[in-house]
Parts: structure tokens; sequence; C-alpha cells
């Protein structure tokens, strides 16, 4: 039989002890440790929700201001008048964001700066904000202009297969397209009966868009790429041109009020009124574009358009190097004669308008544009340099404009045509052409026309193809687009399109 010594059975017991507390502790211990990991997974979860809706609010803040932007194209301040124009643009404008049930769960706060001078482009940085946490984007919203087409035309269009086509070009009636081109080629219609001095093919029914199948060089018109053809489309608007002139001009005067359009004030850097209230389309002004960012005005009294170009018109200086307006936009009302003063071109960015648009300026003309020779960029491909011409009547390139002869910019005839004068106004004989290929005609930029467009006519009767006899306007033209005028027109050239997101990026910095 054994015996027990009690004292050892207490001191078993009491061994125990310090082991349970241990095993309390650690069990505490892991216990507080799962809770904290809990709360902070709890509140990392709650964290990214409240960064995702900040994030999703700025979104909003966004797509507000292309709502804004649709409803008042021109507003820049959020319909702020008072708002200053600051380093990172107009703001800040706070909104509050609520839910669907109308409570309000987060802020975003808005930053609208412009880009160019009347640009169609706006960058706007929004923040987005939930309890504290905050999420920016910047984003570039924009709206597609008249200027978004190479050629776009009222009226059908034929590309003959000397001429060159780089660029979209689109017609509400339908296009004939003989000659090379880079971009799309719409309509807006199924089929049209093409018109009687289009070449083979004319007064007959074709597709939208179509070629010449006897047109083999230099591309062949039965195997050449047709799949940026595209017809039907939808319409180019020309009648709402005639708002956006008025717009203009109250952008030119600083006036506003239903008779902001009637009226004639003086005379300042933006706003040249009409030589006589009787309509004379041998009267207007000649603007001529200077190298440093100025115009030269004179008064034109007479033309005669079979004398050269030195002797062509009558003028008047009225003053040189005349600052072009902090908003780009000059507004005449009369005819404008257009070309630049030297070789070296424009620098900078400008909208001429010639209209008619007063009350008291009498007769049933509209003004028109004319070319009296070249017209270009002092940088032809950055982007940085746009000239607009927007004529209520015609836009017409002058016989005695000469040769070769080159045109940038984006130039709209919003009731007429847009042509190589075809007659001369002195005598109505047929004018001057030229056939060879140093005599080639550059268009690079934008023609948005309501009638006629050409820059060549071949007289159908003659057997020579290569005598000038047989032409008025130039033989051998290449027509260009300038892609920077796609979101970049010319100041507050007229749009065709709403506004939308172009690009998108968020910011880890608020401004």
């Amino acid at each position: 039989m054994m015996n027990t010594d009690p004292s050892m059975i207490r001191d078993q017991r009491g061994s125990m002890i310090p082991l349970l507390i241990v095993f309390i502790v650690v069990i505490g211990i892991i216990s507080m440790s799962v809770g904290d990991a809990i709360v902070a997974t709890f509140t990392s979860v709650k964290t990214s929700e409240q960064s995702a809706l900040a994030l999703n609010i700025a979104e909003a803040g966004v797509n507000y201001y292309v709502w804004h932007l649709n409803h008042d194209g021109s507003d820049l301040k959020d319909g702020n008048p008072s708002a200053i124009l600051g380093p990172d643009g107009y703001g800040p404008f706070e909104h509050d964001y609520r839910d669907m049930t109308g409570k309000v769960v987060g802020k975003y706060t808005l930053y609208i700066k412009p880009t160019l001078v009347g640009s169609s482009v706006v960058v706007v940085r929004s923040i987005g904000e939930v309890d504290g946490i905050r999420r920016s984007v910047d984003a570039r919203l924009g709206a597609m202009s008249y200027a978004a087409y190479a050629v776009a035309g009222n009226q059908a269009l034929w590309f003959g297969n000397n001429e060159t086509a780089n660029g979209p070009v689109h017609s509400n009636v339908g296009v004939k397209m003989d000659g090379p081109s880079t971009g799309t080629v719409s309509s807006a219609s199924t089929s049209y009966l093409v018109p009687s001095n289009h070449g083979n093919g004319r007064n007959t029914i074709q597709p939208g868009v179509w070629c010449d199948p006897t047109v083999t060089s230099p591309v062949n018109c039965n195997t050449r790429n047709k799949s940026n053809w595209l017809y039907p489309t939808a319409k180019l608007d020309f009648v709402r041109l005639s708002s956006d002139m008025c717009d203009l001009k109250k952008l030119a005067t600083s006036l506003s009020g239903p008779s902001a359009c009637d009226a004639l004030p003086s005379r300042t850097e933006s706003y040249v009124p009409p030589i006589s209230t009787n309509y004379n389309r041998n009267t207007g002004y000649l603007i001529e574009l200077n190298s440093n960012g100025t115009y030269r005005l004179s008064r034109v009294t007479n033309e005669r358009d079979k004398r050269p170009a030195a002797q062509a018109l009558t003028t008047v200086l009225i003053a040189n190097n005349i600052p072009i307006p902090a908003n780009g936009v000059i507004f005449v009302e009369d005819n404008v004669w257009l070309r630049r003063s030297s070789n070296a071109g424009f620098d900078g960015r400008v909208t001429i308008v010639a209209a008619r648009l007063s009350g008291s300026a009498t007769g049933n003309s509209d003004a028109n544009i004319v070319f009296a020779g070249s017209v270009t960029y002092a940088d032809q491909y950055n982007g940085d340099d746009a000239i607009g011409g927007i004529a209520e009547g015609s836009v017409e390139i002058a016989p005695y404009a000469g040769v070769p002869l080159e045109i940038h910019g984006a130039y709209i005839a919003k009731s007429g045509d847009f042509v190589y004068r075809q007659r001369s106004r002195e005598d109505n004989t047929y004018t001057k052409g030229w056939v060879n290929g140093v005599e080639k005609f550059r268009f690079f930029g934008s023609v948005s026309v309501y009638g006629m467009w050409t820059w060549s006519y071949f007289g159908y009767s003659c057997s020579n193809e290569n005598s000038p006899q047989c032409w008025q306007g130039y033989k051998w033209t290449e027509t260009a687009y300038d892609e920077n005028l796609r979101y970049n027109p010319p100041p507050s050239f007229p749009l065709t399109d709403t506004f939308e997101v172009l690009a998108w990026r968020e910011v880890l910095m608020r401004p």
C-alpha cells in the first residue's frame, strides 16, 4: 500500500495556477489582436468604400460640368460671373452630392480651366470628398465644331482624280470621290442625283458615296479601300449658323439684348462697321494678318479683278498693328478681303466674321470673304496658330491671288459657295487657269460650305487638258485637314456637336 503525502498534492495544485494565468493572458492577447484585426479590417473596408465613393463623386462632378456646358457652352465659371481665373482655373465651385434618397453623402469641388483662346476644349478638375477622404480627377471636355471636317458641304461634292482629300469629308447630299483620300467620306443620303457638272455619271442616281469606275489612277476606283465610306449619316445644320453669327457679333461688341445684332457701334479692334448702309460687292475692308499677332486694316473702295495683285484693290490704310482682341473675334459688317502681310505667316488665333446683320445695312446681298493672296500660319503643325473665317455669303479665291497659293485655316460659307472666281467682275469673261504642277493650290484646314465648293473648272468641250484656256482656277490642288482643328478650332468657332469627355485621369494632389 502506497502512502500519499498531502503536501505534495497541495504543491501540484499550486503549480497549475501560474500555468492557468499564463494561458489566460495568452488567450487575452490573442483575443485582443484578433479584435484589433477585426476592427482594422472593418475600418479598412469602410475607408476603402469611402475612397471609392469619393472617386465616384469626383466623376459625378465631371459629368455635371459636361451637362452644364451642353446648356451653356461658353460658361467656364459655373454660373458665377464674378469668378476670377487663377492658376488652376476658375473656382473653387463646391457642390453637395446626394444619394438616391436625397441625403448628402459627400461633395465635389470644381476648378474649370480654359485651354487655348476660344477653344472648345476645357480642363475640369473635380475633387470628390467623403468624411475627409478625397479623390481628384482631371478631365478634358470638348465639343466638335464645323472645323471637324476637311470639307463639309450642304450640296453634292466631287473630288477629281487630281484632287487629294486628307481628312474627313462630308456632304448632306452625296460625294463623288475619284481622288485619293485618307479620312472618312460620309453622306447624309443613301443615294443622290449626281449634278450635271460632276463629270462621268452626271444626271444619274448613285450611292451616297461613290467613285467613277473608269478612274484607275492615281487610285483605282474598282479596287480602292471603301471601308471608311459612310452613308447615310446625320446632316450638318447650316441654318443654326445665323444665331451663331449673332452671338459672335455680341461677343465682338460686348453688347447684349434683343437689339444687339442690329446695332452699329463705332470701330474697335474687334468690330468694324460697314462702309455704307448700301451694299456694294466691290467695297469693304482688307485685313492683312501680321506675323507679330496683329492685323493691318484698310478700306477697300474698288476691286478690279483682271489686274495683278498689286493693282487689283484700291485701298486706304486705316491702321496697322491692331492687336487681336483678347477673345480672338473680329466682326466686320461688310465684305472682307484677306491675305497675310508677309511670308512669315500669322502668329496667333483669330476668327474673322463678314456679315451684315444690322437692320440699317440695306441691300439684298450678304457679305463675302475674298482671298487676295496666301493666308498661312507662322507654324503650320503645332496647333498654336488658328485662323477662322465665317462669311454670311460666299468665300472666294480672287483670280489675282497668284500661284502657288496656300491657305490655312477653317472657313464657313453660310449661305453661298467656296469657289475660285470663275468669271471676272470687271467684264464677266472667264478667269485664268493654272495647269502646271508648280502652280498648285494647297489648302490646310477645314471648309464648310452651304452651296458649291470647287477650286477649279474644266471646259468639257476642250480637247487639251493641259491648256490654260480650258481651265479656270487650279488644275492641281491638295486639301489637307489640320487635325488640331478637331477640338481646338479658331476662337468661338460654331459647334456642331455636344460636349463630351475626351480623356480623364486620377491625380494624387489637390489644387
